[in-house]
């Protein structure tokens, strides 16, 4: 699997888990508030991390770490993420997958084969909005899939959203909310201006005070729901 990115130590991308967080290149998706455009950009010269030299790097982190996050760009690119994920359980670790939702057949594969004990699912948008927040053509139907397919066999999920005052408003709040109601938790994730796949994309961030109006909207289809990055 390549990887082109290590982050040796999270205490956030794996709640309640001392992690370590892997990033893959590639992305089916064009979001213009993307903060990881390096990985997106196909003419980008990557430095691959051997999977080898991690995984025996992984094996000495024994008691140390809890889990490895897999992140990108979008991981489920990579063809051989199943096989990589046996290899990390297989040391004894827990596998938290990062996915924006497009490939719900490898999904269903890895959690139907216990690969997986975490799911954060991306959501860009309600349903309908998808091609257009993504700036690609979008299969409705595989994203709803995935959801479903989290919702109803991850061992633990979450759902987020990056919002920004320019794509995200209280009526994709509540429309995502009617969309995803009941799921167990959705995190408010504040927009990080700068280093954005789109450069020309505003700068304008929401307010502490903004973001808690948001967060009002979404209670009550949720069990929990939360503001990051503020």
């Amino acid at each position: 699997m390549q990887i082109v990115g290590l982050q040796k130590t999270t205490l956030v991308d794996y709640p309640g888990k001392v992690a370590c967080t892997l990033f893959t290149p590639g992305c089916n998706f064009r979001c213009p508030y993307c903060h990881n455009p390096e990985l997106i950009k196909p003419t980008h010269q990557y430095q691959i991390i051997p999977e080898d030299e991690f995984l025996q790097w992984l094996s000495s982190r024994k008691g140390w770490l809890d889990g490895v996050c897999v992140t990108g760009g979008e991981p489920t690119l990579q063809k051989d993420l199943p096989e990589f994920a046996r290899k990390v359980k297989d040391l004894g670790f827990l596998f938290k997958l990062d996915s924006n939702g497009t490939n719900p057949q490898m999904l269903e594969k890895m959690l139907d084969a216990g690969l997986i004990d975490f799911v954060a699912m991306d959501i860009k948008a309600p349903l309908e909005d998808y091609s257009k927040a993504t700036k690609v053509s979008v299969v409705e139907a595989d994203i709803k899939k995935s959801v479903e397919l989290i919702r109803t066999r991850a061992p633990d999920y979450e759902f987020r959203t990056t919002v920004g005052p320019a794509w995200y408003s209280a009526d994709y709040a509540k429309r995502i909310g009617e969309w995803l109601k009941g799921s167990k938790a959705y995190y408010i994730q504040q927009y990080v201006a700068g280093n954005t796949l789109d450069p020309e994309l505003s700068q304008t961030t929401f307010s502490k005070e903004q973001l808690e109006d948001l967060a009002k909207i979404l209670k009550p289809y949720f069990g929990k729901v939360e503001i990051r990055g503020i």
